[in-house]
């Protein structure tokens, strides 16, 4: 139900935006979208889906990032953008607590902020509690239900039967956090299966290989891996093949660039769950400027998910999904 009204809602501030007076629109908004990383094709799908957004609204749209997903990079492109004074800003904070006290420079600077596909603190805006509730919304993936999503689709690739575990980036992250957390969850339902401790990976394939023949040699019967990333499920793809397990331990990958295509059809993932990032994008896009034009927005919006595998990755309406290079 709340990812049907947070729809509605995402729906509702475009019809909004699009009829908004004339007279909102003599001002050219900037608004500024700083991603995870710039190099990732997660975030390039972003990137165009914002881009379309601010051209329907006149808005002009800064993107600024850092080649890595951290905290440490990403803080002082942030300070760069807060120093440019935008109107508002979008940006996918990468660390949760970290991220919290840069940002709020920029609620402090009067620059409304708007958080994409992660977030800050609980990820629960404008409640009055806490200090990092100050932003106006969350506009992502819904990543509690794309685990569980995830979590069903090996589970019925494995037989409902087997042991799993799930291949991570590490404690921290909201996103891959609460991926882990549905996964873990829904597997709850799938009483003979058994979910092994996480491997964290500190976003290394090669670690995240050698995790997967490690617990290869301890569980000889297992019997699937859920990457909570694409680095983390490639990674333990790799570890399957290196392992001669490929077809008998099932990987689920979340996640889809071009490279998914490939990798699905030769049975080195066997299931990847895509994101919609060009929505995330648009509907932050969108979600700041009817802010900046006196309209009320939803703390949370969310978008949606498309299953991929063997059977259906070459299918248009499945294959518009994959990430944009």
């Amino acid at each position: 139900m709340r990812k049907l009204l947070t729809a509605l809602a995402a729906v509702a501030i475009g019809a909004s935006v699009l009829a908004a007076p004339a007279q909102a629109q003599d001002k050219k908004y900037t608004i500024a979208l700083i991603p995870g990383l710039t190099t990732d094709a997660f975030y390039i799908s972003m990137r165009k889906g914002a881009e379309a957004a601010a051209k329907v609204v006149g808005a002009e749209l800064v993107f600024q990032g850092a080649p890595d997903f951290n905290p440490v990079t990403q803080t002082p492109v942030l300070d760069a953008v807060i120093a440019r004074k935008p109107d508002a800003i979008l940006i996918a904070p990468t660390d949760k607590v970290q991220l919290v006290q840069p940002l709020k420079k920029a609620a402090d600077a009067g620059i409304p902020v708007i958080t994409v596909d992660t977030f800050i603190g609980t990820g629960k805006y404008q409640t009055g509690a806490g200090d990092a509730d100050f932003p106006l919304s969350y506009v992502a993936s819904d990543n509690i239900l794309g685990g569980r999503i995830a979590a069903r689709a090996l589970a019925k690739a494995i037989g409902e039967k087997g042991k799993v575990y799930v291949s991570n980036v590490k404690p921290g992250i909201s996103t891959t956090d609460q991926r882990e957390e549905g996964f873990k969850d829904e597997m709850k339902n799938y009483p003979n299966v058994t979910v092994l401790e996480t491997q964290f990976n500190d976003n290394d394939a090669n670690k995240a290989a050698s995790q997967m023949q490690s617990v290869f040699a301890r569980n000889p019967d297992l019997a699937g891996v859920f990457g909570a990333n694409l680095f983390s499920a490639l990674g333990a793809a790799n570890g399957v093949q290196q392992a001669g397990q490929s077809g008998k331990v099932r990987v689920a990958a979340f996640d889809a660039p071009a490279s998914i295509v490939d990798n699905i059809k030769s049975g080195l993932v066997d299931i990847a769950i895509a994101q919609h990032p060009a929505e995330i994008g648009y509907f932050g896009v969108l979600s700041a400027y009817a802010h900046l034009t006196g309209q009320s927005i939803p703390a949370s919006i969310g978008t949606g998910f498309t299953v991929m595998d063997k059977s259906n990755v070459d299918k248009p309406e499945v294959a518009a999904f994959i990430y944009k290079e």
